[in-house]
């Protein structure tokens, strides 16, 4: 020791100025986040859609029409269709909805002298606790205000970004040209080729997907009304159509829609709830192994375990509306990799070797 103090170190203004400055950043870009995850949805929604009508729109030139035109066109004979559609399916739909509320105080007693004896509860208990439940809402109206206020404002919302997507969505397929030009100009001129490969392999992706899910709706559906009027189920109409349009969410979908009419068939007997999981088994290995290959063939062929990683991450990122588009941005994350990553560096390296023949 020679008894010289221990140096301090200077405070230096300039690092807390850098830590300020970065944790408004931080903050800034976790506030921008949750926007660009909106804008992301809808410009993937308005890309899907703008697909089938620009290609509709190019079909329509052979004959003459203006692509302007052709696109207006498919975009109008579009809503016809689902409004076709809805016309024929959605009094069906109602009916039996209707229906099946009528019937639902009689299978909500049968269902409760099942719990009670299997719980050793005693009659009425079940019934009194869903009266006081529902007494919480109807003598405190107030209760309901929020909920309904942000309903509300949700409908308003969501019919302002269908109007925008379907605006935008037009304007893509009636001048796609500026767009694909604009992209393809932002790389360099040799890679410029591989770009346009890629922009061609997602476009036949997502055409090949949705003219798969359209089909895949009709078989699935038919199957599963004839299974279900075959077994006796009531309200096979209904459940069949709810699980159609479940379709749109890979794998799970299956699985969501086969609950309640399970569910349903086991208020009656558990024999008919047994029969009605076959029912849903053996049609979704039919179209799980049958119809969805002759369907969709080999251009969206994704392995199960990636598509429900990509179904979480979608329904995550995006809510409700990323799992109905959650197939389309997994063929488009793996297409980009495929171009970006897993091409370049395969053609440096060769092929990869068999892992069993690794140790040979």
């Amino acid at each position: 020791m020679n008894g010289t103090a221990p140096v301090r170190p200077e405070f230096d203004p300039r690092v807390a100025y850098r830590a300020v400055v970065l944790a408004l950043g931080l903050l800034a870009a976790g506030l921008l986040f949750a926007q660009l995850v909106q804008i992301v949805m809808l410009v993937t929604v308005a890309l899907v859609i703008a697909v089938p009508l620009a290609a509709s729109a190019t079909w329509l030139r052979r004959f003459h029409i203006p692509r302007a035109l052709g696109a207006v066109l498919s975009l109008l004979t579009g809503a016809a269709i689902t409004g076709l559609l809805l016309t024929v399916v959605v009094p069906t739909f109602v009916s039996q909805v209707n229906d099946f509320v009528t019937q639902l105080p009689a299978t909500v007693a049968h269902l409760e002298h099942q719990i009670n004896h299997l719980l050793g509860l005693r009659p009425g208990t079940t019934t009194q606790a869903v009266t006081r439940f529902v007494h919480r809402y109807t003598h405190h109206p107030a209760v309901l205000l929020g909920p309904l206020t942000t309903i509300g404002v949700s409908i308003a919302t969501a019919v302002g970004a269908i109007v925008v997507v379907l605006i935008s969505a037009l304007y893509m397929a009636i001048s796609p040209d500026p767009l694909v030009n604009g992209l393809v100009r932002l790389f360099p001129v040799s890679r410029r080729p591989d770009v346009l490969r890629t922009l061609e392999r997602i476009r036949l992706a997502w055409l090949a997907w949705l003219r798969g899910i359209a089909l895949d709706m009709l078989v699935l559906g038919g199957l599963l009304f004839l299974g279900m009027q075959l077994i006796g189920l009531q309200f096979a109409a209904g459940f069949a159509i709810f699980s159609a349009l479940m379709t749109v969410i890979p794998n799970y979908g299956s699985v969501i829609s086969a609950i309640p009419p399970i569910a349903y068939g086991l208020t009656n007997s558990f024999h008919l709830g047994v029969l009605v999981a076959i029912v849903y088994v053996v049609v979704n290995q039919i179209e799980g192994n049958v119809a969805l290959p002759l369907i969709m063939g080999r251009s969206v062929s994704l392995h199960p375990a990636v598509i429900a990683l990509g179904v979480l991450i979608a329904g995550t990122l995006f809510g409700i509306v990323g799992l109905f588009i959650s197939v389309p941005l997994i063929s488009l994350t793996l297409i980009l990799v495929d171009e970006l990553w897993v091409k370049p560096h395969g053609s440096a390296s060769g092929p990869l070797k068999d892992p069993g023949k690794a140790g040979a």
